[in-house]
């Protein structure tokens, strides 16, 4: 059957939702969740239901039906504010309100190139950190192993396939066997961990490389997971063969010691306890418009919603003030691995300064600037495309195998 509704086309035969001639790439329970409300448009869908149609009767959090409901509703224009197609009936569960025709005419199926990451499947489970804390890790493609350390607000249901970090995840999977993790508080991760500083997150770093292999591994690292990397390096050396750092610090907002980021610093934690869990996105804006200040509105939109759900506001308070005062300065000369600094000239959430602070502590690091105006690169940026190819370039397997016989 084809069901179509303005410029969409629901095609179930071919498994594919298209705007016009171009595929948009969305993971089988999305597609199964927008067929079975297109489908029943004539009455409300409940909760329950859509559990036992799409999940087979699978118990699952909140969180996870909200992000495919949010998903759905991205893939086709839509958000929650708006409800232009699907609708949300308060304690009933929700409806589609389109218009949609349906005819058995099947077009013909798109080229297997505009697919894409749809095709890559990523399989999530659990182990347990050194103080108890729950860790939820994802693989996805395979070839050699690449370990990505947890960055702040991360969530591996809610990323796969998103506008936001789709792509990343859909280029390093087509290389490699990725290994993804929610660092603790965020995600999947257990969200009450008493303990949220560099040391704590440093085990769970170790926690998931014990699970998923036996032997060194290269570790990729964003942000303030930089100084976890850094860390585990230090204190495990035999355990890592590469660091490869992106848009890290050497110390935090808070450790740097200017007074005036400290004050900004300290008005956004302000931001974080007042408005992170409220409906209206106008607090969230304020993050999304650091790390995304290229991004389109649909990427604005679904980052707002990650803040959202990823943590909640008490811990994203913590997390924020923990990470304000991570200082590795004295361990960088430490470092015996090869690594690669890669910094975006004009990132806001991490000023430019801190990469080069961090490549010139790591003796022989390589240094790479990127001309981009984001904290986290759109798929559609030069600097995204270049990115990649160093990461490609520096994590070949004959690199690993140097850097494990120099010890």
């Amino acid at each position: 059957m084809i069901y179509s509704f303005d410029k969409y086309t629901l095609d179930t035969q071919n498994f594919e939702l298209r705007n016009g001639s171009e595929v948009i790439d969305i993971e089988p329970q999305v597609f199964e969740l927008l067929l079975l409300l297109i489908a029943n448009a004539e009455r409300v869908i409940s909760q329950d239901e859509i559990l036992e149609r799409v999940w087979d009767g699978r118990i699952v959090s909140q969180s996870s039906l909200t992000s495919r409901i949010n998903a759905a509703r991205t893939a086709i224009g839509d958000t929650g504010a708006q409800q232009k197609y699907i609708r949300t009936v308060p304690r009933k569960g929700y409806r589609f309100i389109g218009k949609a025709h349906v005819s058995n005419e099947t077009p013909p199926p798109a080229p297997l190139a505009l697919r894409g990451f749809s095709e890559t499947v990523q399989e999530i489970r659990f182990c347990t950190s050194e103080d108890g804390t729950g860790i939820a890790y994802a693989t996805s493609g395979s070839g050699p192993l690449l370990l990505k350390a947890a960055n702040w607000m991360s969530h591996l249901e809610f990323e796969w396939q998103s506008p936001v970090w789709g792509h990343w995840i859909d280029s390093l999977s087509q290389r490699y066997r990725l290994v993804r993790y929610d660092g603790r508080g965020n995600g999947l991760s257990d969200r009450d961990a008493s303990d949220v500083s560099l040391d704590a997150m440093v085990a769970d770093l170790k926690a998931v490389t014990d699970v998923i292999s036996a032997g060194p591994v290269p570790i990729f690292a964003i942000g303030q997971g930089c100084a976890t990397a850094i860390q585990f390096a230090i204190r495990h050396p035999d355990r890592v063969t590469q660091l490869i750092l992106y848009g890290g610090y050497v110390k935090g907002w808070r450790a740097r010691g200017d007074l005036r980021e400290i004050a900004w610093r300290t008005a956004l934690g302000t931001l974080i306890r007042e408005g992170w869990a409220k409906n209206n996105a106008a607090f969230r804006q304020v993050f999304t418009s650091m790390f995304l200040p290229g991004g389109s509105p649909q990427q604005m939109e679904w980052y707002n919603e990650l803040q959202r759900i990823t943590a909640d506001p008490e811990t994203a308070l913590r997390l924020h003030e923990s990470f304000g005062g991570f200082d590795v300065t004295a361990l960088l000369p430490k470092v015996r691995v090869p690594t690669l600094v890669i910094h975006a000239r004009e990132d806001v959430v991490c000023p430019f300064n801190a990469g080069v602070a961090l490549a010139a502590g790591i003796p022989g690091a390589r240094f790479v600037p990127l001309e981009s105006i984001n904290h986290i690169l759109l798929e559609n940026e030069t600097a995204f495309a270049r990115c990649m190819e160093e990461i490609h370039a520096f994590a070949r397997p004959e690199r690993k195998l140097r850097a494990v016989e120099n010890g």
